[in-house]
């Protein structure tokens, strides 16, 4: 559904707050699991490899090594990756399984809630790598995660842009979409809004041009049952291919945000 006024892109109607982790206890919601029983599990996780050294170097260039949040940080790879660089890591994870999975990885501190966190400790980097797409109470959220970033600090977000080509080709079935666990459905434009009504300013957006090749398999998936490997890397060659030439509208996006 869209704002009439803003254009803003959500879910309704979505589930209950209480309801809402049900929809992550999927074995095949790999993020959590962490379990290869699949063939697209495999690619993802192989593709993970990756991707959390590329986010590991990013947050290193933004600043100089020091304290790092991550918010929704899964089964805690990305964290691990940081940690091996020299931060100071903690994260975030509402689900219990993957939680413990993180703790055992990192030794570090994984909240349940965000707003467990004392704000006696401000952080360099705050990251949210395909998260604030999930996060019921998004306002309150944005606030708190003000309160903890440094005012030098950089806040990393990273979230699906349904203005991307293969958002336009496979319309319902997009798996970027991924209704009813994401709430939220971002643009350029409403992301900026939403932050900036928290005085906070994106000051670079960077694509994540590899996210066009997972999302568009899980598209086909989605709309047929089957995985057309072949189909669903033409799409997202040609969805980056097309973003390229098309305002950087990229399946997905990484927004570089400071205090304004």
């Amino acid at each position: 559904m869209n704002c009439e006024n803003c254009h803003f892109k959500f879910t309704n109607p979505r589930p209950a707050e209480h309801e809402l982790m049900q929809y992550y206890q999927s074995p095949q919601y790999i993020s959590h699991s962490n379990k290869t029983n699949s063939l697209i599990n495999f690619i993802y996780k192989n593709v993970r490899k990756i991707t959390v050294k590329q986010k590991a170097k990013l947050v290193s260039r933004l600043t100089e090594t020091g304290h790092l949040l991550d918010y929704g940080c899964g089964t805690g790879e990305f964290l691990k990756a940081c940690q091996d660089k020299g931060w100071q890591v903690l994260g975030v994870e509402p689900a219990a399984l993957a939680r413990q999975q993180a703790i055992n990885l990192t030794r570090a501190n994984i909240y349940g809630s965000i707003f467990d966190i004392e704000k006696q400790q401000q952080y360099n980097v705050i990251t949210l790598w395909h998260v604030l797409e999930h996060v019921p109470q998004i306002n309150e959220t944005l606030m708190k995660i003000k309160s903890l970033l440094k005012p030098s600090g950089k806040l990393v977000i990273a979230v699906p842009n349904h203005m991307c080509y293969e958002a336009g080709l496979y319309n319902e079935f997009w798996a970027g979409y991924d209704v009813p666990r994401h709430l939220y459905h971002f643009d350029k434009k409403s992301i900026s809004a939403l932050l900036a009504k928290h005085r906070l300013k994106v000051e670079t957006i960077l694509p994540q041009k590899l996210d066009a090749y997972y999302v568009s398999l899980l598209s086909e998936k989605n709309q047929s049952a089957n995985t057309n490997m072949l189909k669903a890397f033409m799409t997202g060659y040609r969805s980056n291919y097309e973003a390229k030439k098309n305002n950087l509208n990229y399946s997905s996006l990484i927004y570089i945000v400071r205090h304004d």
